[in-house]
């Protein structure tokens, strides 16, 4: 039997904090969420885990410590750095993706507006990291 997936998810939207537990609920019951609303909130949380999890989703646009000072604090921790970090943004802005890659994310998700495309972009999000999963355990 394998440990259930682990996934952490750092935005500041409680609208978006509740899509996310809503759909992970539908898509990946067997999933353990942790939220955290906001960056300093999320390392303190990151730091003191005894289980890291698998994948880390990254909103960029948050108050006082932004995405991607978080993801340079992620980057900057030995413990941390090798966790996958999905930035999610409302923005394409080709300014925020290159920053995104430089800062050594994982990828880069665009949050859908409506929750039947955020489902599909959950499902697809997820059905990804499984395979990352499966392929690493082989």
């Amino acid at each position: 039997m394998t440990a259930p997936h682990q996934f952490f998810l750092v935005d500041d939207n409680p609208h978006d904090q509740l899509l996310a537990m809503e759909a992970f609920a539908e898509l990946c019951p067997d999933c353990h969420l942790t939220v955290a609303s906001d960056g300093q909130q999320a390392l303190t949380l990151l730091r003191a885990a005894e289980v890291l999890p698998d994948v880390i989703l990254l909103d960029v646009n948050m108050p006082r410590m932004n995405g991607f000072e978080v993801l340079q604090a992620l980057k900057d921790d030995p413990r941390l750095r090798l966790i996958p970090v999905v930035m999610l943004s409302t923005s394409a802005a080709t300014d925020d993706v290159t920053t995104a890659y430089t800062l050594y994310a994982s990828s880069y998700l665009v949050k859908a507006q409506d929750f039947g495309a955020f489902l599909e972009q959950i499902e697809s999000f997820l059905g990804y990291w499984r395979r990352c999963a499966l392929t690493a355990r082989t």
